[in-house]
């Protein structure tokens, strides 16, 4: 019996500002603007699939989840390329990260896996990614589990979505119509979040009175974010930016992220850090982002926080900022 392997990756991605697009009818057309940050760690996903139905079958390793992502995955796969149709598959998920937590594993998951099938198939690279990042923005929206991770994801590094859309589009994979810009820089983060599952990005983005005042704070972000070039000399602007943001959108307040903030905000001043390093809010989960004010200093400050957070009974993950793809 003939098998084929492929092997898919993808890192998560931490919203800081956005606005809710959603109004066109054309899915390929609906996203968000804003700005955020892209990770090294996400899923990975191993595909292996044996001649068959199309019946598919998703194992996590180390980690639960909702496997019907997946499925809504493949089943965009085999419309754009009906051979996968031919195969049973089986997935193998590793998320570094738990899902609903601000950290973008639904977008990186259905790249990840998206990736893995077709490289098993012997799609080409860079068709592959394009379709990947298509498909996972269709599913995203769908799902409306999330609005502009995968744009922000198919630019990398620290990123601004300054048009709202997929990235790719078409039966070409052409570019747009989302549009991101991107800097790359390799620089050491921390995230901390509550251990109790983050509220669903659809209680949010499908509320008409949370999307109005998320889009206008967003709206208030981007008219500075989203002029003059976009380079590591902005950053200073995107963490007030962000802050801003948290607090004009509301979203501090609610689910007790402005507790989780500021029990962060006491370990940091304890390690007398706050120099040096600030908390951000994930968007849309209870979490924060740890980042040097300076993305240059090469001072290592998440071991110094780690086991403090971790005593206040929050988790904790040091990650790095991934480069451009």
């Amino acid at each position: 019996m003939t098998t084929v392997l492929g092997r898919g990756q993808c890192g998560g991605h931490l919203t800081l500002i956005f606005t809710v697009e959603d109004s066109h009818e054309d899915p390929y057309f609906q996203g968000s603007r804003g700005a955020g940050i892209c990770l090294d760690d996400g899923v990975e996903s191993i595909a292996k699939g044996e001649v068959g139905e199309g019946i598919l079958i998703v194992n996590g390793i180390n980690t639960s989840f909702d496997d019907s992502l997946y499925h809504d995955v493949l089943e965009e796969l085999i419309k754009e390329i009906p051979e996968i149709r031919e195969y049973d598959w089986e997935l193998s998920i590793r998320m570094s990260l738990p899902a609903s937590q601000g950290f973008g594993m639904s977008a990186s998951g259905a790249i990840a896996s998206a990736i893995s099938i077709q490289r098993a198939i012997g799609v080409p690279h860079e068709e592959c990614l394009r379709r990947s990042f298509m498909l996972a923005h269709l599913v995203e929206r769908r799902r409306s589990s999330g609005l502009g991770d995968t744009t922000a994801l198919s630019s990398g590094g620290v990123e601004r979505r300054i048009v709202p859309g997929s990235p790719f589009s078409g039966k070409l994979l052409h570019h747009g119509p989302g549009k991101a810009d991107s800097w790359g820089a390799s620089f050491p983060v921390l995230l901390s979040w509550k251990e109790r599952t983050g509220t669903h990005t659809s209680e949010y983005i499908d509320q008409p009175e949370w999307k109005e005042r998320i889009s206008k704070a967003g709206d208030g972000a981007m008219g500075s974010l989203g002029l003059g070039d976009w380079n590591m000399e902005r950053w200073s602007e995107l963490i007030q930016e962000s802050r801003l943001f948290s607090s004009f959108s509301g979203l501090t307040k609610d689910s007790s992220r402005s507790e989780l903030l500021n029990t962060i905000d006491e370990v940091i001043v304890r390690e007398g850090l706050s120099d040096s390093v600030t908390p951000l809010l994930c968007m849309l989960g209870e979490s924060v982002v740890i980042v040097p004010l300076d993305p240059q200093n090469q001072e290592d400050w998440a071991s110094r926080l780690i086991p403090n957070l971790e005593q206040k009974q929050l988790c904790t993950f040091a990650s790095r900022v991934g480069t451009q793809n």
